[in-house]
């Protein structure tokens, strides 16, 4: 089979190389899209990878086209989503429903061979069916929905209140689409894309806010009154919106961290103070499990995408590209601001 086969930082290979055969348990998938995940960039242009050489890629689709011995929970032909996580199922985390927290996982696409190619196989429950009105394309979105989900309930959250998401990319808009499903009163959205917040609106967003105008704090707090929101996801990693939901969190709020931060950060005593004076509780997000595996996250972006509540639009999708120029998808990373949104791999040309 063709693959992109990382040999070393920057040396990304269109290639052939053995097509996987599904062990006991295991099924073969025939990928059809591969998002590109912003934990594959250091991997491929950086030294991030854990060995050479690798094969990425974790948020993907795909068909059924073999079962392994012992199979009967999938069939052939069937449409799924790929789940990344292994996690040992041993450890007290695990036995806890913690998988996410497993110390002894693996993954796919990253601590084995991933779907930016035209094959994988994976464990039987790692692979989510999918109705047939759900396109491949959203079938490669399920990942990053999921996150979005378990992010928004690592909280008590509650309906009838006011929600700030702080980045509106991929993860950003669909945990401000879970809010509104479940049933918030007023949901913004925070970014520096005027095009983001466009889309955001269309999603369902009541308001979208540049964080780049210079009068943006004083906008975002008109529209609770002064009050600050009662729940506040941070979804970009980035040290400025991090800092900025200790602002925009009304007292006793929930903030919750999903994006992964990539820089130091360092609070001043007054920012500090604001969780003490407020009183909000401050959590984190990791990946997007619960029980029974892999969790009510993947069967419920399944049930929402399949309803149309669930929103998708090919404006979430910045380019698609043919696994064959897969080095060249990762090319435009290395200019800042030139991917606007997600970049989809198409294993079938």
């Amino acid at each position: 089979m063709k693959a992109g086969v990382l040999h070393g930082k920057e040396d990304l290979r269109y290639e052939e190389t053995e097509k996987p055969s599904p062990k006991k348990g295991e099924v073969l998938i025939k990928v059809k899209y591969t998002g590109i995940c912003g934990s594959d960039i250091p991997r491929v242009n950086g030294n991030a990878s854990h060995f050479y050489p690798n094969i990425l890629g974790h948020e993907f689709s795909g068909i059924v086209e073999e079962l392994g011995e012992g199979v009967n929970t999938l069939k052939i032909g069937q449409r799924v989503a790929g789940v990344p996580l292994v996690p040992c199922m041993e450890c007290d985390d695990c036995k806890s429903g913690n998988y996410s927290l497993c110390k002894h996982y693996s993954f796919i696409g990253s601590r084995q061979f991933g779907s930016f190619a035209e094959y994988v196989c994976v464990p039987a429950i790692n692979a989510v069916p999918f109705d047939d009105s759900v396109s491949f394309e959203q079938g490669a979105l399920f990942e990053p929905a999921t996150v979005a989900l378990h992010g928004l309930e690592r909280v008590p959250f509650q309906g009838g209140k006011t929600v700030a998401i702080l980045g509106g990319g991929t993860i950003g808009l669909f945990t401000m689409q879970w809010a509104k499903i479940f049933g918030a009163a007023k949901v913004v959205v925070f970014d520096i894309q005027n095009e983001r917040l466009e889309l955001a609106k269309k999603f369902g967003a009541d308001e979208g806010i540049n964080t780049l105008d210079k009068d943006f704090m004083e906008q975002a707090m008109a529209l609770t009154d002064g009050k600050g929101y009662d729940y506040v996801y941070e979804t970009a990693g980035n040290t400025i919106t991090m800092k900025m939901a200790y602002q925009l969190a009304a007292n006793k709020a929930y903030v919750t961290f999903i994006g992964t931060p990539k820089k130091e950060i360092t609070l001043s005593v007054d920012e500090w103070e604001m969780m003490n004076r407020k009183e909000f509780t401050m959590t984190g997000s990791w990946m997007s499990y619960s029980t029974p595996f892999p969790g009510h996250e993947w069967s419920n972006v399944a049930h929402f995408f399949k309803t149309g509540q669930l929103k998708y639009s090919e404006e979430l999708i910045f380019k698609k590209m043919p696994l064959s120029k897969i080095a060249d998808a990762f090319e435009m990373y290395k200019t800042p601001g030139a991917v606007k949104g997600k970049i989809l791999i198409n294993s079938e040309e």
